[in-house]
C-alpha cells in the first residue's frame, strides 16, 4: 500500500561492469580504442625501408653519354668518375661500386687544332722491331672507339681494378645500341661542351635575322 500510494517502482539503472566495458572495447564498440602499432610492425617497417635505400646504394646504375662534336679528354673525365663510383657517397678507394657507361656516336669524336695529324700513338709488340706509331686519323679510321677507349684507360687509376672498371665501359661508333643495354639505361650524363651548329643547320630565317656588319645599298655593284 505505500508503494502504490508513492507512485510506481522505476526499473533501477543498468550500470556496466568493468569487465563489459573492456569486452566492448576489445569487440570495437563505440569506447574503443585505436590499435596501437607493434613494436615487430614498426620493426618490419623500418627494415623494409633500410633494404630498399640499401639496394638503391649499391645498385649499378647504367648512364648514357653521347660523343659527338665532344673531346675524347672530356668524355673520359665524365666517364671515369662514373666508372669508379666518386660520384656516390659510399665511394672507397678500395671499393668496387662503380656503374655501367654506354658512351654512343664514338664516331663523331672532334679535336681541336690539328690533333688528328699531330697526335701520335705508340705501341710495341716486345719483340725487336715491333715499335709502331700511328696518328689519330690513322687509329680513328681503323677502329672508330679506340681513340675512346684508351682515352678513358689511360685515366683510371694504375691499380688492379682498372681492367674490371673497363668491362663496365660500352663504347658504339654510333648511336644504335642493342635492345638489352638499352632498357638497362637509367640517365643520361650531359655533354661536356655545347655542339657547336655548322653553316647548314641555320634555317634562312636565322640568317637573315643574325646582326650584320655592315649593310650594302640596293645599287652596290662588285668590282
Amino acid at each position: 500500500m505505500a508503494a502504490a500510494a508513492n507512485g510506481p517502482r522505476r526499473p533501477p539503472l543498468h550500470r556496466p561492469s568493468q569487465g563489459s566495458a573492456s569486452a566492448s572495447r576489445r569487440c570495437g564498440g563505440p569506447g574503443a580504442a585505436l590499435p596501437l602499432p607493434s613494436a615487430a610492425a614498426g620493426a618490419a617497417m623500418a627494415s623494409y625501408t633500410k633494404a630498399a635505400q640499401q639496394w638503391a646504394t649499391f645498385a649499378r646504375a647504367w648512364y648514357l653519354l653521347d660523343a659527338k662534336m665532344q673531346p675524347p679528354g672530356k668524355i673520359a673525365a665524365a666517364t671515369v668518375m662514373r666508372l669508379e663510383g666518386r660520384h656516390k657517397p659510399i665511394y672507397h678507394a678500395l671499393s668496387d661500386c662503380g656503374d655501367h657507361v654506354v658512351i654512343i656516336n664514338t664516331r663523331h669524336i672532334a679535336f681541336s687544332g690539328n690533333k688528328w695529324e699531330q697526335k701520335v700513338y705508340s705501341s710495341h709488340t716486345g719483340y725487336p722491331g715491333g715499335f709502331k706509331q700511328v696518328t689519330a686519323t690513322q687509329l680513328h679510321l681503323k677502329d672508330p672507339t679506340a681513340i675512346v677507349k684508351l682515352t678513358v684507360y689511360r685515366m683510371l687509376p694504375k691499380n688492379l681494378q682498372r681492367r674490371t672498371m673497363m668491362q663496365r665501359l660500352h663504347l658504339f661508333p654510333d648511336d644504335v645500341i642493342p635492345e638489352d643495354i638499352q632498357n638497362n639505361l637509367l640517365q643520361e650524363i650531359p655533354q661536356p661542351r655545347v655542339v657547336p651548329r655548322r653553316l647548314d643547320e641555320y634555317t634562312p630565317e636565322e640568317i637573315a635575322a643574325f646582326p650584320k656588319v655592315w649593310i650594302p645599298p640596293k645599287d652596290f655593284r662588285r668590282r
